[in-house]
């Protein structure tokens, strides 16, 4: 009986302590909600491209913090899947709650959260984004955020300008003025000839002046995109830039025909530092080199580019969106830029403290590395379904190349591109879906 009391008599108190326990663990979290905290633990996945993920990953130790309730498992799939087997992923039904990538791409799954409603109650400052995010937004909605972007640049062989004792490009320099000194700095013939510049066989390097002006390769009016394709094609004419033809035949690469030292002016993307700079450690070119914006219409700003903004997303049947919106935040937003930035991402937000840790101590080339978080950009294309593949990826490709190689007139070609945008893109997809402002 003394036996049956007393575990009767231990059982009150330790009901008495739960129940006290009980109560302060309710106030706690009261008093946390209150406060706009949860000490909950949170599981979240995000995939992300295989390039990005360790400097992601860098940025949510600096998250995790202040957010310790918040975990998250990272994954990624090889670049040439990546789209493809994400996309079916997600139609699957997988529990990925927010991931990385061209925006375009997913917009016609229907699975992409809208994060107007996130960004107007937690008031994200947005300014950072400049022009670039109302090119982004979709039937007057934000799904995503760019947290990296590419843009293009002039890289030019300082060696050779001084060799030829031809000023350097200017910083300020339309496409006629970079024309008359393509033709200047072109000289030789046969394996020895230099070529006053250099444009990579893409669609992107002839239509991106068009596209600087704000127009939009899904206009109705392709005025401008015919002096672009006119423009590549008077470049050849000149004999300044080896011919498309030639380019194709030989399989010219814009890395390789650059570093060979025999090409002035290259025009590509942000990510040519990185090839150059490795080129550099392994000896494998000797020459100086810099960078300058690229050329500009007349009558459109100095510094002007066009930019492939890569965004994060939040998958619209997530359980933790709140959470996702929150770390979509940080990664995209001042404090996660600045550490994209220190790693030699370009990035969608940029201020004055993100600018300084992409430029670094200036202790490496390009000496006017400044040029690339200065520029005003506007979308590379409108960030609509089937825009990417079909509209650039097809038709400008397939039109173009026509007309460069002699196939067809630059008028038959912009004909054809405005006839087949509409027939092959607009009849399917245009009374969906809206393109923000550019």
């Amino acid at each position: 009986m003394k036996k049956v009391m007393s575990l009767a008599l231990v059982g009150t108190l330790l009901a008495g302590v739960a129940a006290g326990c009980g109560g302060k663990t309710t106030e706690n979290q009261a008093a946390g909600n209150a406060s706009g905290s949860d000490s909950k633990e949170i599981n979240l996945r995000m995939t992300v491209l295989p390039d990005d993920l360790e400097t992601t990953k860098l940025a949510y130790e600096e998250f995790k913090k202040d957010n310790p309730n918040i975990n998250v498992q990272f994954e990624t799939i090889p670049q040439a899947q990546y789209y493809e087997k994400l996309r079916l992923q997600l139609s699957g039904a997988e529990k990925i709650d927010l991931f990385g990538g061209n925006m375009d791409v997913f917009l016609d799954t229907g699975i992409l959260e809208p994060l107007d409603d996130y960004i107007k109650k937690d008031n994200v400052d947005v300014s950072g984004f400049g022009p670039l995010l109302d090119g982004m937004k979709v039937n007057d909605k934000i799904y995503g955020l760019p947290y990296r972007k590419s843009n293009y640049m002039l890289y030019y062989n300082k060696t050779l300008f001084d060799q030829m004792n031809v000023p350097y490009p200017k910083a300020d320099m339309t496409w006629d003025e970079f024309r008359d000194l393509a033709k200047k700095m072109t000289k030789g013939e046969g394996a020895n000839k230099v070529y006053g510049a250099y444009l990579q066989q893409w669609a992107q390097t002839w239509y991106m002046q068009a596209v600087q002006t704000g127009a939009s390769i899904i206009d109705k009016d392709l005025t401008p995109f015919k002096k672009a394709l006119q423009f590549r094609k008077d470049l050849e004419q000149d004999g300044s830039i080896m011919p498309w033809s030639e380019q194709v035949t030989t399989s010219a690469h814009y890395n390789s025909a650059f570093q060979k030292g025999n090409v002035a002016m290259n025009i590509i993307g942000d990510w040519h530092v990185a090839q150059l700079r490795q080129a550099e450690a392994d000896k494998k070119i000797s020459f100086d080199w810099d960078v300058v914006p690229i050329p500009h219409p007349a009558g459109v700003a100095p510094n002007t580019s066009l930019a492939t903004p890569v965004s994060i997303m939040i998958n619209k049947e997530s359980k933790n969106k709140e959470a996702a919106f929150k770390l979509l935040q940080y990664l995209t937003g001042a404090k996660g830029a600045k550490i994209f930035a220190s790693k030699g991402f370009l990035t969608g937000f940029t201020n004055d403290d993100i600018r300084k840790a992409y430029v670094g101590d200036g202790s490496m080339k390009p000496k006017n590395i400044h040029y690339f978080v200065e520029q005003k950009e506007y979308p590379e294309y409108p960030l609509l379904p089937g825009v990417k593949n079909i509209v650039v990826g097809n038709i400008y490709v397939q039109e173009g190349e026509l007309a460069l190689s002699g196939g067809q007139t630059v008028d038959q070609a912009i004909q054809k591109i405005g006839e087949r945008v509409q027939k092959e893109w607009a009849d399917k997809y245009a009374k969906d879906y809206k393109a923000g402002k550019q």
